[in-house]
């Protein structure tokens, strides 16, 4: 089975042909990706209206790539998949409009793919994973932990309630003064600091739910900048260390009770899957080498490249639907916002925060 696969969800215009063999196995065949990242950055953020049009200029020089690398035309392939959502509407409007027409003039399937579904379907592609385990997801806009069951069954049992990692790493980032993509800055500077030098608080921590909250840390590490007369170069390495220790110890507890709850609703997981730009993050990746290990459970960590937002994914999760016999119309809607759990409630309290979406 041949699938191409389209990502247009924020900042990166992506195209990938991936090759799905009858037992299951997946080999990608080519995977362009395109950052916008120079686009944006004298913005300090991802400028939607920009993203869109950069998409339209991009997308169909990325698709050609992916299909010349793949050594493949458009009348061999099994089904077109594209990022339906969530994300910035207009770029996800670009990608599924492009899938729907290649998939109109060529006569084949089309799968409109939840992004975040995306994410959590690349644990088989990759290690070629089996049904059922934990999956933590973190990116600049989604921060939660799933237990994933089945393609297309997914039970969220903690989500963050106000910002995400990725987004609290940005925002920090920004107000330090460090250039954007804020998260890496964040990351390299931490490297060379003192993270007991501030004393910031660990949100949430003991609680027995599984969710998450970033929002009183990241103004913590505002209220500490505030405090320094003049802020130096070390003062960021330290401020950036304190924080990035901060978010390891509320993941790794948030986690632990994520997995217990695995446990009690599902048994003990085949593995605990880390996805989303977030798990490029290296000190990030070592945490989650900890919980794994306490918890006696396999840790699952896609290569970098395939974490961050892709086209492969998209391509694989098209293909897993189109194994099953799940294929969209015409009709298929682009989204901004798509619960990947679309059950999921929010939790007592937060019905109108992020969690409630």
């Amino acid at each position: 089975m041949l699938v191409l696969g389209i990502e247009t969800t924020c900042d990166e215009t992506a195209a990938a042909v991936i090759a799905r063999a009858p037992d299951g196995s997946g080999k990608i065949l080519s995977n362009i990706v395109w950052s916008q990242v120079e686009e944006h950055a004298r913005f300090g953020g991802v400028v939607p209206e920009i993203a869109a049009r950069a998409h339209v200029d991009l997308l169909d020089g990325i698709i050609d790539r992916a299909m010349t690398e793949a050594g493949i035309d458009f009348a061999q392939l099994d089904g077109v998949a594209a990022a339906a959502g969530p994300g910035l509407i207009g770029g996800v409007i670009v990608g599924l409009t492009t899938a729907k027409a290649i998939a109109m003039v060529h006569d084949t399937p089309l799968v409109a793919v939840n992004h975040l579904e995306a994410h959590a379907l690349t644990p088989r592609l990759t290690d070629a994973l089996e049904f059922p385990y934990c999956l933590f997801l973190a990116s600049g806009g989604h921060t939660q932990i799933v237990a994933v069951t089945g393609v297309g069954q997914y039970v969220r049992l903690g989500t963050t309630v106000d910002d995400a990692i990725g987004e609290a790493f940005d925002k920090v980032a920004k107000m330090l003064g460090l250039p954007y993509p804020g998260g890496p800055q964040v990351e390299r500077a931490a490297a060379n600091g003192d993270a007991a030098r501030f004393a910031f608080p660990r949100p949430l921590q003991g609680r027995p739910d599984a969710n998450f909250s970033l929002s009183g840390l990241k103004t913590a590490v505002r209220n500490e900048a505030s405090r320094l007369a003049e802020i130096t170069p070390q003062d960021v390495n330290d401020l950036c260390a304190s924080f990035q220790a901060a978010v390891l110890d509320s993941t790794a507890d948030r986690l632990s009770v994520g997995l217990k709850l695995f446990r009690e609703q599902f048994g003990a997981p085949r593995a605990l899957v880390a996805a989303g730009g977030v798990a490029a993050n290296q000190a990030i990746r070592g945490a989650l080498h900890d919980v794994g290990r306490k918890a006696g459970t396999q840790l699952i960590m896609p290569p970098p490249a395939l974490c961050t937002d892709n086209g492969a994914m998209i391509a694989w999760a098209g293909a897993e639907r189109l194994a099953l016999g799940m294929t969209d119309t015409m009709e298929a809607q682009p989204r901004a916002r798509w619960l990947l759990d679309a059950n999921a409630t929010a939790p007592a309290g937060y019905g109108k925060t992020r969690a409630g979406f």
